[in-house]
Order: structure tokens, then C-alpha cells, then sequence
């Protein structure tokens, strides 16, 4: 049912997407937005748990594969990731680390993404780098972050990496979103994907620590769907909208 459920809501939130690139007049019985509001409202409840892996595969026609904790590969695979997360914590929390300088601790994920690459690619039988777009365009934002490959085997895992703070583990607050596009689709293997997690402490006298990492397997994993109807300040403030403005005084 679930997965069902999480095809038409794609195919639909498609369609609409469609829809508003023609530049058509207000929307009428037929319009892809008539169908897809009611049905989305009527049936809000019905997505607050999707697999992530019906996600995934009706929006990429990709298969999310688990880890399988018996399988040789995967377990190496696995060990060294945490020799390259470990050496990563080390390096992040030294004094000369350049992250060190950074306020805000969202402002350093782009640094953890380089140093795992880096560090993942100097292991042996290893590959890893950005994922590409289907127009083999490699790209940083969107998920996930990088595609690490066994050479060996041609296995394919996705990893992910977010930071926390110390105490946030039960938060409710959004850490994860995956948002289906066509052109700048970077999910293109059949693949495990995994979030690395890294806790830090409150930074103290201008210094970060990082005291923890995780591997989460997203086999299992249950997201929700927020519909979200969006616009930019190009698209508010057009000439042909704005009925008053501070230029029409004297």
C-alpha cells in the first residue's frame, strides 16, 4: 500500500511540476494542481511513514540495498569507513584543524565531505567521489553527498554525512530531505545508502570536538512527505503585480 502510495504521489507532484512550466492561465478541473491538492489533503495522514526505498525507486527507478552483516564485503567495507570516520574525528578536533576558525558549525559539512573522500579514496580497493547528475555533471548539493565504490566487487554505497550536536539524537527537527528531480538526479546505482553521523560538543573557547560517529544503514529507513508550495522575491515582485508601491508618492 505504502508503496503505492508513494509512486503516485511522485508521479503526481510530477505532473503538477509540469503543469506550472506552461504558461497557462488559472488553474482549471483538469489542471494537474485540481487533482493533486484535494487528493494530497484527503490523504496527508497516509504519508507521514513512506520507505525511504519506495522513495527511491519510483523517483530514481533505483533499488536501496540493506547491509547484509554476513556478507565479507560489506563488513569490510564497513571497517574501513570507521578506520577513515575515526582518523576523521581525530583530525576535525585537533586545534589546527581550519574548521577550527568556523562560528557556526553548518558552515563546516563541505569540510567533513572532503576529508572522508579524501581519506576513503587512499584506502585500499577503494573509490570514492561526488555522484554525478544523468548529465554526468558531478554535483555538491542534494543527496547524497558522495558514491563510494568497492572495486572488487562493483558495490555501490551512498554515504551521507550530517552533524549533531551532543544531546540532539531524539530531536524532531528536519536533518534529512531528499527532494525527486530529473536532471539533477544523482542517485544512479542500485546501492546502500548510509548517513554518517558526527557529534560534536558545544563549542568552548573557540574550540569544536567531535566525540562520536554513527553508520546508519536507510534500508529500513521512514521518511515523511511536506508539500511545499514555494516562490523567490523574482517571483513576487513583478512589475505586473505590484499595485502600490513608495515610487508612486510625490
Amino acid at each position: 500500500m505504502r508503496a503505492t502510495q508513494a509512486k503516485v504521489a511522485i508521479c503526481l507532484w510530477s505532473a503538477l511540476l509540469a503543469g506550472t512550466r506552461a504558461q497557462t492561465p488559472a488553474p482549471t478541473a483538469e489542471s494537474p494542481a485540481a487533482q493533486f491538492i484535494p487528493w494530497l489533503l484527503e490523504g496527508k495522514e497516509q504519508f507521514k511513514q513512506v520507505p525511504f526505498a519506495d522513495v527511491i525507486r519510483y523517483a530514481t527507478g533505483r533499488k536501496v540495498l540493506p547491509i547484509n552483516r554476513d556478507d565479507a564485503t560489506d563488513q569490510r567495507v564497513l571497517q574501513q569507513i570507521g578506520a577513515a570516520l575515526n582518523q576523521v574525528i581525530k583530525r576535525m578536533s585537533a586545534p589546527e584543524s581550519p574548521i577550527q576558525s568556523y562560528a557556526r558549525i553548518n558552515e563546516v559539512s563541505s569540510q567533513f565531505e572532503n576529508m572522508l573522500r579524501e581519506l576513503l579514496n587512499a584506502a585500499p580497493g577503494l573509490a570514492c567521489d561526488f555522484p554525478k547528475t544523468l548529465g554526468d555533471k558531478a554535483q555538491r548539493s542534494g543527496y547524497p553527498d558522495l558514491r563510494l565504490v568497492d572495486t572488487a566487487s562493483g558495490r555501490v554505497y551512498y554515504l551521507d554525512p550530517k552533524l549533531y550536536a551532543a544531546g540532539g539524537r531524539e530531536s524532531s527537527f528536519r536533518s534529512f530531505y531528499f527532494e525527486p528531480k530529473v536532471a539533477t538526479n544523482k542517485v544512479r546505482d542500485d546501492a546502500v545508502h548510509l548517513i554518517v553521523g558526527f557529534e560534536h560538543q558545544p563549542r568552548q573557547a573557540g574550540h569544536w570536538e567531535f566525540t562520536r560517529w554513527d553508520v546508519v544503514d536507510l534500508a529500513a529507513f521512514q521518511v515523511r512527505l511536506k508539500a511545499e508550495f514555494q516562490g523567490s522575491n523574482r517571483d513576487l515582485y513583478r512589475p505586473d503585480a505590484i499595485v502600490a508601491t513608495s515610487g508612486d508618492r510625490d
